[in-house]
């Protein structure tokens, strides 16, 4: 089974990779996080993308965090 993509929006731009991590691994280990990056800024653009093996990991990550804060 592919591994399952979700859309992290509004994030603090001075959150890290090492943040989302730590944070998600509730559910289950993120295989894959991208934060890209302003081209021109270099900064943070404020959402993610993450990404579970399992789809149940990722369920279980929506129902967890949808709507909540993050830092």
């Amino acid at each position: 089974m592919p591994p399952v993509r979700l859309f992290i929006g509004n994030l603090p731009y001075q959150a890290t990779e090492d943040d989302l991590r730590q944070h998600f691994a509730q559910v289950g280990e993120p295989t894959q996080i991208v934060r890209p990056l302003d081209r021109g800024t270099g900064r943070a653009r404020g959402f993610a993308f993450l990404e579970y093996a399992e789809r149940s990991q990722a369920e279980a990550a929506i129902q967890q965090f949808d709507g909540q804060l993050f830092m």
